[in-house]
């Protein structure tokens, strides 16, 4: 039986059927493991792209003006922009939007390197207590993945001593319960 000529086919009815051939031929290799996993990998693959085509759905639906700025500033959509070349900003401006996704309007960009795949951050000291700064960090890292996924380094420059917030000093009597403490 011969290949159908997918020269005429549209590009995802192609695609389909290529990836069925790659399927048959991996059950044909004889491990069924194999042709399993790579099913797997095709359905896991499916519900990613059916997610984002779902999300982009939801941002367009009813929207008037500019709909693409609702599919630039949201971390699933810009993320399949960038897999697939399509995002229209540059590394600088996909940086920003990360940094405004993930509620870090008082952290600046010191050091963007695009080669190193390098981005240097540093936070406003006056932005809080920093008693998050772990779970802020992660956030911004996390966002920055989706918007900016050639960023391999994220780091953070630590503010001067002078530029810190005084660490808070809890101040309180003992528990009722509570005698002098043991010196012995």
């Amino acid at each position: 039986m011969a290949a159908p000529d997918t020269r005429k086919a549209r590009p995802a009815e192609a695609t389909a059927r290529r990836v069925e051939e790659l399927l048959e031929r991996l059950a044909a290799h004889g491990d069924p493991a194999v042709a399993r996993t790579a099913e797997d990998l095709v359905g896991a693959l499916m519900e990613f792209y059916g997610s984002g085509l779902a999300r982009m759905v939801a941002l367009l639906s009813g929207r008037s003006g500019s709909p693409l700025e609702a599919l630039l500033d949201d971390e699933v959509a810009a993320g399949l922009l960038v897999l697939h070349d399509l995002h229209p900003d540059d590394l600088a401006r996909r940086v920003q939007r990360a940094l405004r996704a993930a509620d870090a309007s008082a952290t600046e960009v010191t050091v963007l390197d695009p080669d190193a795949g390098l981005v240097r951050l540093r936070q406003d000291a006056a932005s809080g207590c920093g008693c998050g700064a772990g779970t802020a960090r992660e956030r911004i890292e996390d966002t920055l993945a989706c918007f900016a996924p050639e960023i391999v380094s994220v780091a953070f420059d630590e503010p001067e001593a002078g530029d810190r917030e005084p660490v808070l000093l809890q101040i309180g009597s003992r528990p009722p319960a509570a005698g002098p403490a043991d010196t012995r």
